[in-house]
C-alpha cells in the first residue's frame, strides 16, 4: 500500500480551518478518514493544472475542504501538501 504522510504545513492549513471555521472536535479523524482510501487509489483525485500541475486533489470530509496532494510513484508515497477552503478565490482549484 501506498504511504500517505501529511506535511507540516497541511497540518497547519487544518489546525487553521478548525480554529477559524470553527470545525468539529472528530476534524482531524474525519479528515484521516478522508485520506485513507488514498494509501490503495493514489491517483483517486482529480489533476490540477496551471500553477498546481503535478498535483491532484480530493474533497475532504466536507465538499468546500480540498486536500491537494502529490504522488511519488516512485516512492510509492502521496504526499499532502496544503487542505484549503475551496471557496476561496484563492484556492488551488482557482488556478
Amino acid at each position: 500500500m501506498t504511504a500517505v504522510i501529511v506535511t507540516p504545513t497541511a497540518r497547519d492549513d487544518l489546525e487553521r480551518l478548525i480554529r477559524t471555521h470553527s470545525l468539529p472536535a472528530d476534524t482531524r479523524d474525519r479528515v484521516r478518514r478522508a485520506l485513507a482510501p488514498l494509501a490503495r487509489f493514489p491517483l483517486l483525485g482529480a489533476a490540477l493544472g496551471a500553477r498546481w500541475e503535478g498535483f491532484r486533489f480530493i474533497l475532504g470530509p466536507w465538499r468546500w475542504m480540498i486536500v491537494v496532494y502529490e504522488y511519488d510513484e516512485a516512492a510509492d508515497r502521496v504526499a499532502i501538501v496544503t487542505i484549503q477552503d475551496g471557496r476561496s478565490s484563492r484556492a488551488a482549484t482557482g488556478g
